[in-house]
Parts: C-alpha cells; structure tokens; sequence
C-alpha cells in the first residue's frame, strides 16, 4: 500500500517556494520541477484543525474551501490572528504596505517586520512598496486611514489575481506605475499616526521570482480536489499558494493549482492510483481526474 501524506500548505522561503508536509517533511519547488500526486480512493478530506491542535471531531470539510477548517476550527485559528485585531499588545514593529497584484488591483496591509516580503510573496503581489512602520496599532491605523482615503481594499480575492495573470504590463515601470502613484498620495495625507515612521517608494518586482515573465498564459484553474483523481505536471510558474503547472493530457496546456485545496486529503504518488505522467484529464471529469474551470468562464461564486 502506498504511503499517505497529508499536506500542511506551501510556504515561501527564502530559497522558493515549499510543499510542507504534516511530520515535518518538505518538497521544495524549484521551477521546472515535475508536481505530481493523487488523491487516495475513497478518502474524505478532514479539518486541518487550529493553531496546531487537530480538529477534536476530525469533521469532514468542502472540497472546495480554501481554509480546510470545519466551523469551530475557523472560529478559533482566526480570533488569534493579527487581523481579527485581538492582540493589541504585540510587541513587535510592522511594516504598511502597498501590493500590486494587476492593473487596478491595489490593495493595503500589515505584516510584522521579522518577516520581511514573506507576507507579500504568500499573497502573490507582484509588486509591493512599504509606506511607514511602528507599532502594530499605529500600523492598523494607518491601514485604516488609507482604505478610506485612498478606497483600496485590504483583501482582493485569489481568483481575481490568477485571472489577470496572463495579461499584465510587461515592464517593470508599467507594473509600478499605480503603487508609485498610490504611495505618493497616501505620504500627502494627514492623520498618519505620530508613531508611525514613513518609508519611502521603493518598488520591488515579483515578475521574476514566481517565474511569470516567462510562463506561458494559463488557461483555467482547478476547482477541487476530489477522490481518485490526479494531476501531473511541470511547474512553470508559482505566486502566493498558486502553482501553475504545464499539464499533458486532455486539452493540455498550463493550469493553476490552489495548493491551499491540498489541505485535508490524503495524498499518494500518482503511480498509485495508476495515473502516469499525462496530466489532468478534464474533457470529462472522472475517477480519475481534477475538475479545472477555463478563465474565460463566469466565477460561478466559487471563491
């Protein structure tokens, strides 16, 4: 029988992009790598559970939900988290910033200084430029006061980003362009908290890193994993938790994979459900496949 693993996310590490692997274990992803997996026959996908403890149910989750947390689960994992702004007395400096992830796609944030463009690289932006840093309440503030006056959100969904993917400017000044502008706008403003040191413009490019200056346009995205299906392909892209990978098979070409879709589900080796290296079969879904929804297709409200 062969050996079950469970996935515990991706990560951005210095050195790329990395599957984490309940136990310890890691894949790191080096573009051109050949990603390659199944889901076991017959498994359910389980809650991930909350800030390291496992789910006390071990209750069954949506194939598609991104979180992979049964109810409770969520509740808990995000009354402990920066942004449920419930921990007023974090010690630690962070940083404001503004992320770019395509053309009219700005957006504001927080994250902790000791991480550095981390946060940036989880969420796919493409490029970023700080605005100030001081504490975290300052930082929320601030936060605050340029979604207002600024009217750029805190959060753009993950199917927006992989959707413009394909068409974004292609130099690195055209990229820029809009966190250039917002950035000086926002230094004009008044009300910036006193604790609040401003950082100036400083644009940094994620083209390169995720591999899209040279990826080919992906043309669809999977939608869930489910039992017995599979998928292989070579990477050719990765941004925030999405791998774009190069798929042989059915229609071919490349298709986003959400790893965070990963969560729950028992993974084996595709040998093991006797899918070889052709890829996701999509002209019609079967036990052995991974549903992918073209990009030229409506959202449907998935996400």
């Amino acid at each position: 029988m062969a050996h079950v693993w469970t996935c515990a996310g991706l990560r951005w590490t210095p050195d790329g992009p990395t599957l984490m692997w309940d136990g310890g274990r890691r894949s790191a992803l080096p573009l051109g790598k050949r990603v390659a997996f199944a889901v076991a026959d017959g498994s359910a996908r389980q809650c991930v559970g909350a800030r390291g403890h496992a789910c006390p149910v071990r209750a069954v989750v949506p194939g598609r939900s991104t979180g992979a947390r049964c109810e409770e689960c969520a509740r808990l994992d995000r009354a402990h988290s920066v942004a449920a702004d419930t921990i007023a007395d974090d010690p630690r400096p962070y940083r404001v910033y503004l992320a770019w992830f395509g053309p009219g796609m700005v957006k504001v944030g927080i994250t902790a200084v000791e991480r550095g463009p981390a946060r940036l690289l989880e969420q796919g932006a493409v490029c970023f430029s700080w605005l100030g840093t001081g504490p975290l309440m300052a930082a929320r503030r601030t936060e605050e006061l340029l979604r207002a006056a600024l009217r750029v959100p805190d959060r753009i969904p993950y199917a927006e980003k992989r959707a413009v993917r394909s068409a974004l400017p292609e130099t690195g000044a055209e990229r820029a362009a809009e966190v250039r502008e917002l950035h000086a706008r926002a230094g004009a403003l008044s009300g910036w908290p006193e604790s609040l040191r401003p950082e100036p413009c400083e644009v940094t490019d994620h083209m390169r890193v995720f591999g899209l200056a040279d990826a080919p346009a992906a043309r669809g995205e999977v939608v869930e994993l489910v039992p017995g299906g599979g998928v292989s392909g070579e990477l050719v892209a990765a941004a925030g938790p999405d791998l774009h990978l190069a798929v042989a098979g059915g229609r071919g070409g490349v298709v986003v994979l959400d790893t965070r879709l990963m969560t729950g589900w028992g993974l084996v080796p595709p040998t093991a459900r006797g899918i070889e290296d052709r890829g996701i079969e999509d002209r019609e879904i079967d036990e052995r496949t991974f549903p992918v929804r073209e990009f030229t297709q409506p959202p449907e409200g998935l996400f």
